[in-house]
């Protein structure tokens, strides 16, 4: 086989066939859903559950039904969460002092990946970056910044969030 590819192992001509043969596996590969789609509407507004409701005003009725019940939450810092650990850390920590930690989704950097099966869309996987605030009496900070990636899964024709990685936590050098 060595001698066969022999011929070729310094042509450009290869090499620039094999890197467009790559770019465009990769762009089939990656399919994000384009941003005005439903499914990426519809996950953009649950994130906004998460987020907006729950974590930054505190209203966790509004997390309970979009959470699955074999839910999982894996974070580089804190370790591992299952459901009832998530909610009871999020009502003690987050909710402990409400406002004083909030966080805001960065501009753009939110991607949806649909899962199919034999063509039937059964999941998704949400993906993107984060940035928390800090309140200090009066003033707020950002303070540090993170990637999230999220599994949500179709239940009984419901969205339900089944496994969360949250990761790449640092200070926030903006």
């Amino acid at each position: 086989m060595n001698s066969f590819l022999e011929p070729y192992k310094d042509s450009y001509l290869l090499k620039i066939l094999i890197a467009i043969a790559v770019f465009l596996f990769s762009l089939v590969t990656n399919a994000q859903i384009d941003r005005n789609t439903d499914l990426y509407k519809t996950l953009k507004a649950k994130d906004s559950i998460i987020f907006q409701r729950a974590f930054n005003k505190c209203e966790l009725e509004k997390l309970e039904p979009i959470i699955a019940e074999n839910f999982e939450f894996y974070h580089d810092l804190a370790g591992i969460q299952n459901r009832k650990e998530f909610m009871l850390a999020m009502k003690n920590n987050i909710c402990g002092n409400p406002g004083r930690i909030t966080r805001q989704l960065v501009a753009a950097s939110l991607e949806v990946f649909p899962l199919k099966n034999n063509g039937v869309l059964y999941g998704a996987i949400q993906k993107g970056k984060h940035t928390f605030q800090e309140k200090n009496n009066t003033e707020i900070k950002t303070v540090g910044i993170a990637d999230f990636t999220d599994l949500w899964i179709l239940e009984n024709n419901s969205w339900k969030l089944k496994r969360v990685l949250s990761y790449n936590h640092k200070p926030y050098k903006g």
